[in-house]
């Protein structure tokens, strides 16, 4: 990604300048109940602008729980606030979300064009037919190098294909809080590679909170900024290497 591309988008959304879109994320208290089920309960992070936060954890420990609970999906107790550099607190950023899978039906003729122009020009797949779109939309899937992509059926995408697609929809427009939930997911390990770096070109290059639910300890740990270890609460939280060295991520990880 070239770092022009990243100005621009930065001055056209209003984040240009030594101000950031989105200061923090805080997470006070958070208890999610589902039925008679506790999914959440007490949980407390801080994730700051420009910094990746990681999600880790067993499978039914609430990751994507917490993700759906930040974007409004589902009811909870306790706070969740986000504060902008100048310390005002807004009850609702804009958010980019990216989820584990996204279900197209094989004969679904949408186009990734077609999917994409619509988030780029804001109006109507029909009316979105012309070159300077067309350009815009181009650009916008360059950031994940897949602008190749462009005139493919969204049914026929390989699952690497389309997770780089979601990303680029994901920052259309660029938003304060982008939320990733598994995102490596399906893709072999160049391309997990890759999605990794170019995360973390992404977080140094526009102004935004990532927050990502993921599997993939290596490359947590080696670029997430902090992590969270969660089991219905946070166990651990920190660095990488505080938390994969912590006694909690021993326990829930076998690790000897």
């Amino acid at each position: 990604m070239a770092e022009k591309r990243a100005k621009r988008l930065r001055r056209e959304h209003g984040k240009e300048g030594n101000g950031c879109g989105l200061h923090c994320v805080t997470v006070s208290d958070l208890r999610v109940t589902i039925g008679d089920t506790e999914i959440l309960q007490n949980v407390n992070l801080h994730a700051h602008c420009g910094n990746l936060l990681a999600i880790i954890g067993r499978n039914g420990a609430g990751k994507s729980t917490l993700l759906k609970a930040l974007l409004g999906e589902i009811s909870y107790s306790g706070k969740i606030e986000f504060t902008d550099v100048h310390a005002h607190i807004h009850r609702r950023p804009s958010i980019g979300y990216v989820p584990q899978s996204l279900f197209v039906d094989r004969n679904t003729p949408v186009s990734v064009y077609d999917l994409m122009a619509g988030a780029v020009s804001r109006a109507p797949v029909f009316l979105t037919r012309t070159a300077t779109v067309r350009k815009q939309v181009e650009e916008q899937l360059r950031i994940f190098d897949c602008q190749d992509l462009m005139d493919a059926a969204v049914c026929d995408l390989s699952g690497g294909e389309r997770q780089r697609v979601l990303l680029s929809l994901a920052l259309s427009p660029v938003p304060d809080l982008l939320l990733l939930d598994e995102p490596a997911a399906g893709i072999d390990q160049n391309g997990i590679r890759q999605l990794y770096q170019t995360l973390d070109q992404v977080k140094k290059e526009y102004d935004l909170t990532l927050m990502m639910v993921s599997h993939d300890l290596e490359y947590v740990r080696k670029y997430a900024d902090k992590v969270i270890l969660l089991d219905k609460t946070v166990l651990a939280a920190g660095t990488p290497e505080q938390v994969f060295a912590s006694e909690a991520f021993e326990q829930v990880f076998g690790v000897e």
